[in-house]
């Protein structure tokens, strides 16, 4: 072996006496491996074997499987786009909102080529989860109720699940913007959701007073588009007193209370997950400790942030479970369930109907995110 010869010589003579060599006769092949031993210093037989070995050929780049049928970077603008503005909803309730969407897209920003329209009708939940994967959130949640002690025993716990074919039927609780301190005065939220439609209303209130925890839910009755019939609520004061309970049972057709167990959030589910998309995922969990930001708050709960979650947000609802498996219902929005529901009148649907029909998710979105800022604003003020 000539120990001059460099590493990248080597190989280059090895591969071409390997090329000779797959081709090459008996004979000649022994002349080959001959010139291995005198070039390379190979034993005989490693000399064999590394003649014999397979001619790396050169790659060629060949997918397995189906062809590519939704390119991500064709897809992932709009996609993107929509996903964010529409708050990051999982796969199955954005394939039922894409449709909507879609059309809202390009009359808010700009045509879609047509075949970047028709692959995102026809994709799947499961095609849009892997589109999706990348942009997965995570986040936890901090719940500051504590227990009321007046009136709980007469109200009593709710056991078992409400009519559910009947809108009206509200659970109700309070989220803290208190920046991780209960300490002193900040805002705290009221959160509604009602059982049958997923319909939601919230409220802000400076404190976690009895006065103003009933005029917030005086003021979330007022704007609901179906009738007040029910009322569920943890076992915290701000529910269980005897004003939110006079309010509740002088009136024509009284609306029937229930509470859950102290200290079991799974009792107040439905409400308990809204809190933190409907709330924590809006206003986080910064400390709001100026009062001029709770009607700001409203105004804009009341308005574009309400149509936008109610009108154009679809959402999910647990029909059975079948050996540990959960059974979902199609993705419907709230305005959607209540449109459907017969126990609803037909003047009502045709009023939200015409107003959803003046209405653009991407404009709702646009608004809620400057009048967000005017919200932080005034939060950063000291009172």
């Amino acid at each position: 072996m000539d120990p001059t010869m460099c590493t990248s010589t080597k190989i280059e003579l090895m591969n071409k006496l390997r090329q000779r060599y797959q081709n090459a006769g008996r004979k000649h092949r022994s002349k080959l491996i001959t010139q291995a031993v005198d070039l390379m210093g190979y034993h005989r037989k490693a000399a064999i074997r590394a003649l014999a070995a397979a001619t790396p050929k050169p790659s060629i780049l060949k997918s397995g499987g189906r062809p590519i049928e939704y390119d991500f970077s064709l897809l992932s603008p709009a996609l993107r786009v929509i996903w964010q503005t529409a708050d990051f909803p999982c796969a199955l309730r954005l394939s039922a909102m894409l449709p909507e969407w879609i059309l809202a897209y390009e009359s808010y920003h700009r045509p879609l080529k047509e075949e970047v329209r028709q692959k995102l009708l026809e994709a799947s939940p499961r095609t849009l989860e892997r589109l999706l994967s990348p942009l997965r959130l995570q986040a936890g949640r901090r719940c500051l109720t504590r227990p009321g002690t007046l009136l709980r025993q007469q109200i009593p716990i709710r056991g078992s699940v409400w009519e559910e074919n009947a809108p009206g039927w509200l659970e109700v609780d309070t989220v803290a913007l208190c920046g991780g301190s209960v300490a002193g005065d900040f805002v705290w939220m009221v959160d509604g959701v009602d059982y049958a439609t997923t319909w939601v209303s919230v409220r802000a209130i400076w404190n976690r007073g009895q006065a103003a925890t009933l005029s917030a839910l005086q003021d979330i009755e007022k704007n609901l588009p179906f009738e007040l019939l029910g009322l569920d609520s943890d076992n915290g004061g701000e529910f269980i007193n005897y004003h939110v309970m006079a309010w509740l049972q002088q009136r024509k057709r009284p609306v029937f209370m229930t509470r859950s167990r102290p200290y079991k959030k799974d009792d107040n589910a439905h409400v308990e997950q809204k809190n933190w998309t409907h709330i924590r995922q809006w206003f986080g969990y910064e400390r709001y400790e100026n009062p001029e930001v709770v009607e700001a708050i409203n105004q804009m709960v009341r308005g574009p942030w309400s149509q936008l979650l109610n009108y154009f947000h679809t959402s999910l609802k647990l029909e059975k479970k079948e050996k540990g498996k959960r059974v979902y219902d199609t993705p419907k929005t709230p305005l959607a369930r209540v449109v459907a529901s017969e126990k609803i009148d037909s003047k009502t649907k045709e009023r939200l109907n015409r107003e959803k029909s003046h209405l653009n998710p991407f404009e709702l979105k646009a608004r809620v995110k400057e009048q967000l800022k005017v919200i932080d604003k005034l939060r950063r003020q000291k009172t």
